[in-house]
Formats: C-alpha cells, structure tokens, sequence
C-alpha cells in the first residue's frame, strides 16, 4: 500500500514511544474519529532480522485477532521505504503501567475485573493460534470508558496449525514479566502468556514484582530460580482464593500450570474477586 496517510489522516501529538515505534493521536476527517498511529522508523532497526520482523509480524497478526475482544483493533496499514504506519483504536484512558507506578493497591474485586478482560483477550488469542509474548503493563492499555486493550504484538507468534503440541523457541519478553522456560532456551508453549499475567495479577494485589533483583541478569536469575512467596505483611489480607489462583498461574510445571481458559473458570474469577473462605 502507498502511503498516503496524511490524506486521511491528520497526525497530532505524541501520546508516547516504545522500542520500535513512536505513537501519534491522529485525526480522521472523513469519519470525523480519532484514533492512535504507531510509526516505526525502517531505519532506526537493526539488521538483526529479530528486530525487523516487527515490520511483518505485527499487522498480520493485528488482522488475524480482528474478532477477538480486548485486542487493539488495527483499522489501517500505510507502509512505505521508511515507515510502517498502524492505525488503530485510541486509548485515551492510559495503561496500567501508570497505574502500578502511581502506587495503587487494587482491590481483589477491582483486580479480578481487569484480569478477567486481559484473559479473555489471552485466551482469543490462544484459540485463534497466537502467542503474544510480552505481556506487560505498558501493552495493557484502557480506553475512555475503561475498557482494556491488549496491545503490542511486535513479539508474538502464531503457533500450531498441526497435530503436535504447539511449540516456539526464541528468548523473548520483559524482566519481571517472562516466564523461566522462556529464559531457559529450548522450546515453550502459549502458557508463557499465563505465567506474566499471573505475575500481573501479583503486582496489582502486592504492588511488587514476585520475583525481582538489581537489573535484568539478577531479575532473570530470580524468576528462574526463587519460589513464590507471599509475605505476610503483604497478604496478610488477599484470600487464600486468589493466593490458590497465583500458585496455578505463576507455576513452574509448564504442565500443571493454568491455561488461560482454566484461569477464567477459577471460582475466584467466576465470583468477581468476591470470596467466601478464610486463610487458616
């Protein structure tokens, strides 16, 4: 496609940047919407051919996971010798990165309502052969009504497609966020995208990472070697539900640990946060 996206759309200001691309509220006169343009400078890549499969994963992608809810919905693709320009949905109502920075301590019920959106978006994304391998914060966007948005798929992979069990390779994701099999090289499943929403789920109840240390080497170290814990002075609080919800997301046996449509049947998730047992 030429790109003619300053004919359709007017570009305005930066809303913010990530590794690849630079974000833009832009304007549509034709429709009279706005909506939010990630640009990505072809020449600010490296030759690395893990860097630049950005320019072709991410809008394949977008496309495939145009039904699914809770994915940010690609609306156009402008590409040229410099650029590849995304148009997609705006979300305006910020991402959760910004609410984990500010200090908030969600509540269980609070906390079950975003995690139940950000897992139905998983989940769609699983059936639909789609990993996305950087579950985050930053990619878990919300719009003006509060909706959550999964976005950024600059990392994900399309899996299975045969009879044997889906499989991917390749180190890829975020410190704090990447699950052990990940880091420990060889092959993994979709079940990486439930480890680093369990270890969101965490982070919303406790305020800190489960597993954490002084820059990335020692942050990797203790994702793949230290045991979930839940201080007392934390979790004096959160039920044993949720506690029992955690070990089965954020668990090492890549067998026994949750799949993403187990998470939301978890009576935890059924009953919205609200729980009826109590910690012995």
């Amino acid at each position: 496609m030429c790109d003619t996206l300053n004919n359709d759309y007017h570009l305005h200001e930066e809303l913010g940047r990530g590794r690849f691309g630079v974000v833009h509220r832009c304007y549509s006169p034709i429709s009279s919407s706005s909506f939010a343009c990630k640009s990505i400078a072809k020449r600010a890549l490296s030759s690395d051919p893990t860097d630049r499969r950005c320019l072709d994963v991410e809008p394949k992608i977008l496309r495939l996971l145009s039904a699914c809810p809770h994915v940010l919905r690609l609306h156009a693709v402008y590409d040229n010798d410099d650029y590849l320009h995304l148009v997609t949905d705006l979300c305006d109502g910020g991402d959760l990165y910004d609410r984990l920075a500010s200090g908030c301590r969600f509540s269980e019920r609070d906390a079950a309502a975003v995690l139940r959106q950000l897992m139905s978006a998983v989940a769609s994304c699983h059936r639909a052969g789609v990993a996305h391998r950087d579950i985050k914060p930053d990619n878990i966007l919300f719009d003006s009504r509060g909706r959550l948005q999964l976005a950024d798929f600059g990392s994900a992979e399309v899996f299975g497609g045969g009879a044997t069990p889906p499989e991917m390779s390749g180190v890829v994701g975020t410190p704090y966020y990447v699950a052990p099999e990940v880091l420990l090289g060889g092959n993994y499943d979709e079940k990486v995208d439930v480890w680093s929403a369990g270890v969101i789920l965490y982070m919303m109840l406790a305020g800190v990472p489960p597993f954490y240390g002084d820059g990335p080497a020692e942050t990797f170290e203790a994702v793949v070697r230290e045991r979930l814990r839940f201080p007392t002075k934390i979790f004096r609080s959160v039920s044993p539900e949720v506690k029992d919800l955690l070990r089965k997301m954020i668990c090492r046996d890549v067998y026994r640990r949750f799949s993403a449509d187990q998470v939301l049947r978890h009576p935890w998730m059924i009953n919205g946060g609200e729980t009826a047992l109590k910690e012995e």
